[in-house]
Formats: C-alpha cells, sequence, structure tokens
C-alpha cells in the first residue's frame, strides 16, 4: 500500500498539510514527499513494491503536470510499449499514468486494468482531476476545508480536523471540475450469461485463475491469508500451482476455541504451502478494539468483529517476516451469496443484494482488508475484485446462482472439482470469519458491552444517535469508541452491514451467520 493526501488550492501551509499527511504513515513507511504546487499540494507517502529503485518514488511529474496514485496497475508492461514518445525512468506500473492522461484524458480511467486511487494536477489547465477504481479497493475520502477548498486523502484519518464533513470518494467515478462523473458501473449487466452450468463454471475457474495470476507479480515479497474458508483456501491453492517454490500461508484463531485452524492446515497440507499458525487471547483482542476502530474508521459491528482477527495476524506478519504483499478471499460473498441470501425470495431479489453489496463493499469488508493490511505497511490484492472476473459472475444469470443446489456458493466450488482442494474444503459449510476465529471472540466482544452499560444506560445513550441507530450494547460501544477518533462523521458508512431484514428469515439482531436457521454445520 501507499499513502496520497492532496489540496486542491491554495489555504494551507504546506506544514499543516504535512502534519494531517503524516497520521498514515504506516501505509508507505518507505519514503515520503509533498510536491507543492503554484495551487495546490501533493503528498505520496511509498511502501515500494514494483519498480523499488528511487526513480519510482511519486509524484511524478510529466511538462508541469503531477501524479500521485496509490494502487496496482496490471498488464501495465503492454501500455508502456504503446507510450512511445515518453522515455520512462522506472519500472513502476504507476509511471504509464501521466504519459496516458496527456494522449487520453479522462478516457483512461475506463482502459485501466488495475485497484487504484489517484490524484492528478492537469498543468495545461492549471486543474485537479481525482480517480477511483470500480469497486473501491484503493482507499480514498474527500471534504472541503474553511477556506472551501477540496481535500482528498487515503483515509479519514487525514481529513479528521481539517474538513468538517468527511465522504467516501465513489468507486468507479473520476472527478473533474467540480463534478463526479461514472466511468464504470461494476453492477451493470449489459447482457445476461445464461450457458448452461459447466461452460458458466469452465469460465469462472478459467477467470479466477487470470485474477490470481497477475497479482503474483510483484518485485517485494508475497504471502496469503488462510481461513480455511472456500474462498481464502481457492486463492491459495490457485497460487500454489503457478508458484515453483511453496508459497507462505499464514492462518489465526483464539487460543481456546479455534475452528478455521484445523480446516487452514488441512488445505495447507495438502497444497504443500510454508504454514504458519497464530494464535490471539481474549486479552489481546479487548485491550486492541479501541486502537482497531482509530485505524478502521467505522462502527460497524461486522468489519468490527472480522477485523480483529485479520488486523492481529498482519501485525504479526509485519513483525516477523519480510513479506509485502498479501492475497486474501474478500468479495467472492458479494458475488456468489451469504449464508444470508439462501433466504433470497427469487433470483430479482438476490441479484439487487448482490448489485447493493458490490457498491457499498468499500464501506465494509474492502475497508477491513485495507485498513488491517496497510497499517502493517503491507499490500492488499484481492483475486475476487478482479474486474474481468467481477464482471462476469455479476452477469450470470441469478437462477444459477441463487442456493438450489443444497449448498451455498455452488458454482464457485462446482467450478474447481478436482485436484485443486480437498472435497471435504471445498464443500464446507461457509463459516463467517469473526465467528471462525472461535465462537468466544464474539462471545467475548459481546460480554464486554454488557459490562459497560446498563439496560438504563444503553437505551439512554443511543438515542442521542439519529443516524446508523446503535440497536445493541456492542454496536453501542463501538460507537461511542469510533465518535471519540472521527466525531459527527458516522456518515461515511450507509448503515450497518447486516442481512436484509425484508426477507424470511432475515429480521435478526446480530450480523453473525450464527443467528440463521440455516447456519446448520457452518462453524464446527
Amino acid at each position: 500500500m501507499c499513502s496520497i493526501m492532496g489540496y486542491l488550492g491554495s489555504g494551507i501551509k504546506i506544514d499543516e498539510f504535512r502534519e494531517h499527511f503524516e497520521e498514515t504513515k504506516s501505509r508507505g513507511p518507505d519514503d515520503t514527499r509533498i510536491l507543492q504546487l503554484a495551487n495546490g499540494i501533493l503528498g505520496f507517502h511509498r511502501l515500494a513494491i514494483m519498480g523499488l529503485t528511487e526513480e519510482g518514488m511519486q509524484p511524478f511529474t510529466l511538462n508541469g503536470s503531477a501524479l500521485v496514485c496509490n494502487g496496482e496497475i496490471y498488464g501495465f508492461e503492454k501500455i508502456r510499449k504503446t507510450l512511445t514518445d515518453y522515455t520512462f525512468k522506472s519500472d513502476s506500473d504507476c509511471e504509464i499514468l501521466l504519459p496516458m492522461y496527456e494522449l487520453y484524458g479522462e478516457k483512461m480511467f475506463a482502459m485501466l486494468d488495475a485497484e487504484f486511487v489517484l490524484i492528478l494536477y492537469d498543468a495545461k489547465t492549471d486543474s485537479f482531476v481525482a480517480a477511483r477504481d470500480p469497486i473501491g479497493i484503493r482507499p480514498m475520502y474527500y471534504g472541503y476545508d474553511d477556506h472551501g477548498v477540496m481535500v482528498l486523502a487515503s483515509e479519514a484519518k487525514n481529513l479528521t480536523g481539517l474538513c468538517k464533513k468527511i465522504q467516501p470518494f465513489p468507486p468507479g467515478h473520476y472527478y473533474k471540475d467540480g463534478k463526479f462523473v461514472c466511468y464504470r458501473d461494476m453492477t451493470e449487466v449489459k447482457e445476461v450469461i445464461r450457458d448452461d452450468i459447466e461452460t458458466v463454471c469452465a469460465n469462472i475457474r478459467q477467470k479466477l485463475i487470470a485474477g490470481v495470476e497477475k497479482r503474483l507479480i510483484a518485485d517485494a515479497k508475497v504471502g496469503f491469508l488462510l481461513s480455511g474458508g472456500l474462498d481464502s483456501s481457492l486463492v491459495c491453492a490457485i497460487a500454489a500451482k503457478k508458484s515453483e517454490k511453496p508459497i507462505r500461508t499464514f492462518a489465526i484463531g483464539m487460543e481456546k476455541d479455534a475452528i478455521d485452524l484445523k480446516y487452514a492446515k488441512q488445505v495447507a497440507d495438502y497444497i504443500g504451502s510454508d504454514h504458519t499458525e497464530v494464535y490471539m487471547t481474549k486479552e489481546q483482542v479487548l485491550d486492541t478494539l479501541k486502537s482497531l476502530i482509530k485505524l478502521l474508521g467505522t462502527y460497524d459491528i461486522t468489519t468490527i468483529r472480522a477485523s480483529m482477527g485479520m488486523y492481529l495476524l498482519c501485525k504479526w506478519i509485519h513483525e516477523n517476516t519480510d513479506i509485502r504483499v498479501l492475497l486474501t478471499g474478500e468479495i467472492s460473498d458479494e458475488l456468489f451469496g451469504y449464508k444470508y441470501t439462501d433466504f433470497a425470495p427469487d433470483a430479482k431479489a438476490f441479484q439487487e443484494e448482490s448489485k447493493k453489496r458490490i457498491r457499498e463493499l468499500h464501506m465494509y469488508d474492502v475497508l477491513r482488508a485495507d485498513r488491517c493490511i496497510s497499517v502493517n505497511a503491507l499490500e492488499a490484492r484481492v483475486p475476487f475484485g478482479d474486474l474481468d472476473f467481477a464482471s462476469y459472475v455479476m452477469a450470470i444469470d441469478p437462477e444459477m446462482k441463487m442456493n438450489t443446489y443444497g449448498m451455498g456458493k455452488y458454482l464457485l466450488r462446482h467450478a474447481f472439482e478436482g485436484d485443486y482442494l480437498p472435497h471435504d474444503i471445498l464443500f464446507r459449510e461457509k463459516a463467517a470469519f469473526s465467528d471462525a476465529v472461535g465462537h468466544s471472540m464474539v462471545d467475548d466482544l459481546k460480554a464486554y458491552a454488557e459490562t459497560v452499560y446498563t439496560d438504563e444506560d444503553f437505551e439512554q445513550k443511543r438515542k442521542k444517535y439519529t443516524y446508523a441507530q446503535p440497536f445493541t450494547k456492542e454496536s453501542l460501544l463501538y460507537r461511542e469508541i469510533f465518535e471519540t477518533y472521527y466525531p459527527q462523521q458516522a456518515e461515511m458508512v450507509v448503515d450497518f452491514w447486516m442481512p436484509n431484514k425484508t426477507w424470511p428469515g432475515c429480521n435478526v439482531n446480530d450480523p453473525s451467520a450464527r443467528v440463521l436457521s440455516n447456519y446448520g454445520n457452518s462453524g464446527v
């Protein structure tokens, strides 16, 4: 990961800019550079992944224009070969962006196979352009300071105290001349795919393999988060087949009742990975809670619960290895379904729910992966978020994606039947990561919240929040901690990540799949 920040006008001094920018130094600890422009400021904290030399340091400049980008541009080598009028100084993938902009302008954003955010100063028009990838895998927020100047930054914490209202930059949009313009909507389906199941599954397999393969390319060392669930196990299995030597995998669980660790070890043994198990304790969980909410910038229950294990595992990896890049299994559920989407009343409802989840992902699971990994000076790569793969799955006839097979995510499972994974893992019932690190972790957090508030305290304190009102003592605890770090910024998150309460069987007051009637053998 890296961190970027841009002040799009005149009003603050560079020292004040630097002070706010330092809040995300952990995203890019290798080097920092701040560029004062005639009418603005650009900042870049570097985590060197591609093009490790000094020449790969940003901001990049060209004919008076300047650019900062936190991103990974896949297939950039092919694009480089087409930019024959420009002499490249580094092996950085992001160096292609300024010469591309000179050729194509804003049209270039739709041309990129990438996860990225960027801020670009156009010297020809003395104006700024900013953009974000179509899923929002890389983070960016914006607000306006007391001078009315727009400020953009990788995280909300850069803007706290500088902007009164902070909002996420919308994925799949670019900003120019005071307007946000959508250049790609990942939920838009131009033509529904109605091929037979074998054709569909063959395409799923081919496209996911390609998504993993391109994310293995890095000048820094790569590792893998392995929960033992379907999604991360598939990513690891594909990578293991593509790698000449054993890949490094990492799993975490509670000391007393870790569920996932046994499954992760089963996968690791099968694919022959160099595997590490990390344990976490109740004391660690409670001691980490406040700092975790600060680094996440959310009060969402699901995100906080699921982040605990991920953050502590990434912290261990940062402190004990030389790995710089981690591949993860996020975004599969939004495409293929959760446990609760088994209750979708029909195919149209299933598809609409998937669209909603994809549009909002950047505030939840994608945010979790980014923050937990980047705060530990690592880079996240998400193969299920590959644009070609995600677009294809979104276009599959939703009748095929619904759970009419007696097993959720059947298409994904069937696509990889063979020698990728043990059958018991490939067809293992889904368990949420926050439960599967050990049911005791969520139980401990709930029990702690019970000690903080009486019933009377809870009813009184929750009512002062009119937006996304807390509905359990646990959710109130998280909201009050959030407000100490991000006062009056709750609208950065659209709502709580919960099952669709309008569906039969889904009107629950806890996001855990454990409360659903179809939980069955999940998490055992």
